[in-house]
């Protein structure tokens, strides 16, 4: 069995150059947004989008005024995407329940599920105007019942874009900030003299947009770490044929110039007609420019023989998004255990998830998904433990195992706190600082 790579993208090293080089300017960029707040935030504004504004946050007004601008069947659109965003959220969310259970006689133990009270969304959308990233964190929120959701985006083409700030406003945005890049994403997290910090940030964006969110983790929570689009198609001849692969791959590598797209197939044949295929599209796709790069820079051809290395390869790069397109689409669902989101059969698409149908598009990259999952209505929710004990009898008892325990590791202090209720609650003559005696149970 061998594993042939018919293209390979560019090498580990010099990708980690990249982002050593976005670590250090996005460290001194959130170092003078700290210091410096909203002046700053307008210095950079200035810079990076050629938008000057005295306050960033658009008004009702402004707001009304944009929203005016697009179209009834845009408008319908936009409400159609956000309806099956809100649905499958809503859907997600009557599946976590707030629970208690009395575990032994007068011992109660649950948990409650808990907004988080404050969010900040970014929104892409300086070189496309992302509408869609507005119903995925923005909407999604709302389902959870976030008290105060904040949205920022940068200006397209020089000013608000009237859909992005539709969606927002329709998701159910409370602040809308006209910011982009790591300005938008310190101004949110550390906050200035006229925007309050938030607990959360959520959301995709470019290097610098991830590579923020990184920094401030800790400091904020954050939904994951998403950088640039990545895609996967995994094909064989029984399902797809050179012109679905080709497309699909070229499809997300217009993301960005950095977009890693990659075929994963059995079949040597299907590979180099990709090839030939992607060369044919580029001459005719309108954003061939971005798709170009990226597909030169990171595409990948990879051919395996069997479909046990087929998997093998797919959950070692943990792609982004991962079509399948085979004879066996649902053993790869089955088996698959690391990646951001699955796509299965050649009747669905990448851009159906992207943008429409209700599964959220803020996804893991660079391999986070070996250990955690998308946005979802989920990541806003913290579920928080609680206990009540009941009965005397119920007091002592676990008193008495908590106080051994306690002096088992050495913590006197803690056996104590047990100590006293054995003593308060059970009558039990416990001396200070000595772990409780063992009483046989009674019947």
């Amino acid at each position: 069995m061998t594993i042939r790579h018919l293209k390979t993208a560019r090498s580990q090293e010099a990708r980690a150059e990249d982002d050593a080089k976005t670590r250090a300017v996005v460290e001194s960029t959130l170092k003078q947004i700290e210091e410096g707040g909203d002046k700053v935030v307008r210095e950079l504004s200035n810079k990076f989008d050629g938008y000057d504004r005295e306050t960033y946050r658009l008004s009702e007004d402004e707001i009304s005024a944009l929203m005016a601008r697009v179209s009834d069947r845009e408008m319908a659109d936009i409400k159609f995407a956000q309806e099956q965003v809100r649905n499958f959220a809503q859907a997600q969310r009557d599946s976590m329940l707030d629970i208690e259970v009395e575990t032994m006689p007068g011992v109660f133990l649950g948990h409650k599920n808990i907004p988080v009270q404050s969010v900040g969304c970014y929104v892409p959308g300086g070189k496309f105007p992302m509408v869609a990233s507005a119903h995925m964190s923005v909407a999604t929120a709302s389902v959870a019942k976030v008290p105060r959701i904040i949205a920022a985006t940068p200006p397209f083409k020089g000013e608000p874009n009237p859909a992005v700030i539709a969606a927002m406003k329709l998701g159910g945005a409370h602040e809308i900030y006209v910011m982009g890049g790591i300005q938008a994403i310190g101004a949110m997290a550390v906050g200035t003299e006229t925007i309050d910090p938030v607990h959360m940030l959520v959301g995709p964006g470019n290097a610098f947009v991830a590579e923020a969110k990184r920094q401030l983790f800790g400091r904020v929570g954050i939904d994951l770490f998403a950088g640039p689009t990545e895609t996967m198609v995994i094909a064989d001849e029984t399902a797809a044929d050179a012109e679905l692969c080709a497309t699909d791959l070229l499809g997300q590598a217009e993301h960005g110039y950095n977009s890693p797209c990659v075929l994963l197939t059995n079949s040597e044949k299907l590979a180099r007609e990709t090839m030939a295929e992607i060369d044919r599209i580029l001459t005719i796709l309108p954003t061939a420019d971005t798709a170009s790069k990226s597909w030169e820079d990171y595409g990948e051809i990879i051919v395996c023989d069997t479909y046990d290395e087929m998997l093998a390869v797919a959950d070692d790069i943990a792609s982004e998004h991962v079509q399948v397109m085979t004879d066996r689409d649902d053993w790869f669902l089955e088996n698959m255990t690391c990646y951001g989101a699955l796509f299965l059969g050649p009747r669905t698409n990448v851009a159906n998830g992207d943008k429409v149908i209700g599964t959220n598009h803020t996804l893991p990259t660079k391999k986070a998904g070996r250990y955690t999952g998308g946005l979802w209505v989920g990541k806003y929710l913290k579920t928080h433990s609680y206990q009540r004990v009941t009965t005397d009898e119920a007091a002592t008892l676990i008193g008495e195992y908590g106080s051994r325990l306690c002096m088992l590791e050495g913590f006197v202090g803690h056996a104590e706190q047990c100590n006293v209720r054995v003593r308060r609650y059970g009558g039990i003559n416990v001396p200070y600082g000595a772990g409780a005696p063992y009483r046989e149970p009674t019947e």
